[in-house]
């Protein structure tokens, strides 16, 4: 007889049996024994219909192949530049995906982004031994300029952006911020002072409080409420112009 052990939202250990039964399908943070399907981490559980998968709540950014990421700019030579990508691991940004512009052999590259610029980019591949290349060609991707940026963990990237981006819309409507989100965990806020600091506190709040059921009501009534009143994020740095 097939049993679903837990609910949607869940919090789960490894190790811990998930479904007993053919019925349900192993998925992301899940694997199956014999006819259980068991916890590999440390979890949030969702649940997709017949398939059960986890959402990290521990552990750095490990970069994939296709994500959109927030990198800082940490050094430039001759053949292009390194990000830091928020992660135990740095990519490389070459000439030939740095801009559609030609770029001429032996120029100032620091003429198109200097060292703690920090860039939109996408991850293009990502090797067995973690060397990471990505390109800025792309629809969205640039240098961003104003603004600050501030760091969340990586595995609460899902919950802040919302389903099909709602949550992060709902930010961007009450703050009138522009706002980027990397999957990498770094998120870039532009609007203004107070607008910023509203959007910082927000995301702080979704941050903790991730692993509960009715967080979209609770950002929507603290939006609605805290509007007058900021604060201070000593977790924010502020990008030059």
């Amino acid at each position: 007889m097939s049993k679903i052990n837990v609910k949607d939202k869940d919090i789960v250990v490894p190790g811990e049996v998930l479904a007993v039964g053919m019925d349900s399908f192993p998925g992301i943070g899940t694997y199956r024994g014999g006819e259980n399907i068991i916890s590999a981490m440390l979890g949030l559980v969702q649940l997709d219909g017949r398939t059960i998968k986890l959402i990290p709540l521990s552990g750095r950014y490990i970069p994939k192949k296709y994500d959109t990421i927030i990198c800082k700019v940490t050094d430039v030579n001759m053949s292009g530049w390194r990000l830091d990508i928020n992660s135990p691991y740095s990519a490389m940004l070459s000439m030939k995906e740095a801009t559609s512009q030609f770029i001429v052999r032996g120029a100032d590259l620091t003429k198109f982004y200097d060292i703690g610029d920090y860039v939109v980019c996408k991850i293009i591949n990502v090797t067995s031994q973690k060397l990471i290349d990505v390109t800025m060609k792309g629809m969205g991707l640039r240098k961003l300029k104003g603004g600050r940026i501030i760091n969340v963990a990586s595995n609460k990237v899902p919950r802040l952006v919302g389903k099909q981006g709602s949550m992060v819309s709902m930010i961007k409507d009450a703050t009138k911020c522009d706002i980027m989100v990397g999957q990498n965990g770094l998120i870039w806020i532009n609007g203004g002072p107070e607008g910023e600091l509203l959007a910082v506190n927000s995301i702080r709040k979704i941050e903790q409080e991730s692993h509960l059921s009715g967080l979209t009501d609770r950002i929507k009534e603290f939006l609605d409420k805290n509007k007058p009143k900021f604060t201070n994020d000593n977790n924010e740095k502020t990008i030059k112009k």
